[in-house]
């Protein structure tokens, strides 16, 4: 392994947690998780690829969907464990549930629906 991907803190399953958020706006899009081969990829193509724990393998973002997220700067917290992505949203959807980003639902005395629906999410996932 590369000296750099060693110093991050990877947890028992040999992963970290990823929090991606779009470099034009500032708004936080989603979170996901890496593995190590996870990361060399998106550091070499500059496109975010994660690891889906749903489905045990790599998962490039927007394989399907066509909302790709092109890699702008990859920064790492001062603890090691959490990895910041600064991304430009393609396609404007990040949340499988066709919205901009996943973080849809505000606590307001209960939990509120506060963005639109962007795409039906059949149209996304044939």
């Amino acid at each position: 392994m590369m000296a750099w991907l060693d110093q991050v803190k990877w947890n028992s399953e040999g992963l970290v947690p990823v929090i991606t958020q779009e470099a034009s706006s500032g708004i936080v899009l989603m979170m996901a998780w890496m593995n190590s081969e996870a990361l060399q990829n998106t550091v070499d193509e500059r496109v975010a690829i994660y690891w889906s724990r749903s489905r045990a393998r790599l998962w490039r973002k927007g394989e399907t969907s066509g909302n790709t997220q092109k890699v702008k700067d990859i920064s790492i917290d001062c603890d090691g464990d959490t990895l910041l992505l600064k991304v430009e949203q393609v396609g404007g959807i990040a949340c499988h549930t066709g919205r901009h980003h996943c973080f849809f639902r505000r606590f307001e005395g209960g939990w509120s629906t506060v963005e639109p629906v962007l795409k039906d999410p059949n149209m996304l996932y044939d």
